[in-house]
């Protein structure tokens, strides 16, 4: 364990930032570790009204599963809060962040799940978008000083874990919760839907 975690500290300091780095990658960074993750509802929100019905069993189940792993991150972090890098502390901090446990990753573990569900989709081609923007914000979160970067292979195993042990559980489901959810959304959304804005 001592030789783990001397590895994990080893990595972040040659990851993390300092004050002589540029500000422009500072505030690039930030961009990627707080912002990208606001886009994601956005887009699973366009493709339940716009995109292809087929698509939203993947919508809710990958919501859904990336709700169950965050809740085990938070079960992991109880049983071993390990603290975070400007908590120890060690390195340099640049983002404002709460002295909460680091390990898992929260932001890493909903783009690995996310990218999980869609890659074993019909739309796979978002699960390689999901990849690569949560592997940037894996790497701009270690950059800014608040988290390690075994947080982050943490929250991919992690993803791992639980996409396996509830995928086959899901698919025994055959559609029902999102046939339920579908059937609310038209009742509540009836309006729009007559008038063509969204998909029925």
């Amino acid at each position: 364990m001592a030789f783990i975690e001397s590895l994990n500290q080893s990595l972040f300091l040659l990851i993390n930032a300092t004050p002589e780095t540029a500000p422009l990658a500072i505030k690039a960074a930030t961009f990627i570790a707080k912002d990208l993750l606001l886009l994601l509802p956005v887009l699973l929100g366009s493709i339940w009204l716009w995109g292809r019905p087929a698509l939203r069993d993947t919508v809710l189940k990958s919501c859904l599963l990336t709700g169950v792993a965050l809740l085990g991150n938070w079960l992991i972090g109880l049983v071993w809060p390990h603290p975070r890098p400007f908590a120890m502390p060690i390195g340099h901090a640049f983002l404002l962040h709460d002295a909460t446990p680091s390990f898992p990753s929260n932001h890493g573990t909903i783009f690995a799940m996310m990218a999980l569900c869609w890659w074993f989709s019909p739309a796979w081609g978002w699960g390689w978008v999901l990849a690569i923007v949560g592997a940037a914000v894996a790497w701009a979160r270690v950059f800014l000083g608040v988290h390690f970067p075994l947080d982050m292979l943490g929250a991919l195993l992690v993803s791992i874990f639980w996409y396996a042990v509830l995928s086959p559980a899901w698919a025994r489901q055959n559609r029902a919760p999102t046939a339920a959810l579908e059937s609310l959304y038209r009742r509540l959304l009836a309006k729009p839907i007559a008038a063509g804005l969204i998909r029925r």
